[in-house]
């Protein structure tokens, strides 16, 4: 007995080392700033750290272009991580279906976009909406895809390019997974493939679509790569287009410790989404 813990005990312990020095000390240190705030002693006096308590925290609710970008993320997110999943899970049946060949082909083809590094993937496409830098020109001048009113859509474009594909995989394993007796079964009873698809395969991969909606959501309040591109593309784009840009303005001021309030705030916001998705589809049934 004493040996099998010891044996749990030496796999778990570098993981537990990893997480503590890369997840669970940063999150503390950044909650440990936030509680901070810089004093200076007259108009050009050294800057001294002092304990602020929540003052921090009071600024971060108090700041408009903040929540005007949590606002954002928000619509950003209710449009585009369905669209990304509704279209991941349709080629993912269309994989399972037996209607397609050559499935390795396909599968490496709609992979392939999340092997391109997201600050790439985005100034591919910036090149491809500037007017004055695009190969379709006549198109991009005339819809402006980098004004106010299409830039977020434009960003929304490039995610789900480049996530639809890696979410596919995930619905695709899933998939793999149900036993074939199920799908024989309702060959027997006369249901064909659209109704297999509906009535069998979706319930059947519906914890891999709520695993796959929790990564858009975490990813969703996260957008930092496309904006930060974008704002080369388009004056649109402001330092606090979203909230991780404004979070990275911010300590670039620098003001550290309101970029440490702005990050719990954000994390926060994150793990409560989640939570609360998850907890939904579990009143549900969906394990």
């Amino acid at each position: 007995m004493k040996r099998h813990a010891s044996a749990i005990l030496f796999f778990v312990t570098p993981f537990g080392v990893l997480f503590a020095l890369f997840y669970l000390i940063p999150i503390l240190y950044a909650v440990w700033q936030s509680l901070y705030t810089v004093k200076r002693t007259g108009t050009f006096g050294p800057a001294t750290d002092v304990f602020g308590g929540l003052v921090q925290y009071r600024e971060v609710f108090t700041n408009g272009p903040f929540w005007q970008s949590i606002e954002r993320v928000f619509l950003f997110g209710i449009v585009q991580v369905p669209v990304m999943l509704g279209v991941a899970l349709f080629l993912a049946l269309l994989l399972d279906s037996g209607l397609v060949k050559g499935k390795g082909f396909f599968r490496l083809a709609f992979f392939l976009p999340y092997a391109v590094p997201g600050v790439v993937a985005a100034i591919m496409w910036g090149y491809l909406y500037s007017p004055n830098l695009s190969p379709f020109t006549a198109v991009t001048a005339s819809a402006d895809l980098l004004s106010p009113s299409f830039v977020l859509w434009a960003m929304a474009n490039v995610v789900t390019w480049v996530y639809i594909g890696y979410n596919m995989l995930i619905i695709y394993s899933a998939l793999l997974a149900v036993p074939t007796e199920i799908y024989e079964a309702a060959k027997i009873d006369g249901a064909g493939v659209f109704r297999t698809a509906w009535s069998i395969k979706i319930p059947m991969v519906l914890p891999a679509i709520v695993l796959t909606t929790v990564f858009s959501i975490i990813g969703t309040l996260q957008l930092l790569a496309e904006p930060q591109v974008f704002r080369s593309f388009s004056s649109a784009v402001s330092s606090t287009y979203t909230p991780n840009l404004t979070v990275l303005s911010t300590s670039a001021v620098p003001n550290f410790h309101l970029a440490a309030a702005f990050s719990v705030v954000l994390a926060l916001a994150t793990f409560i989404l989640s939570f609360a998705f998850l907890k939904v589809t579990q009143r549900k049934g969906v394990q």
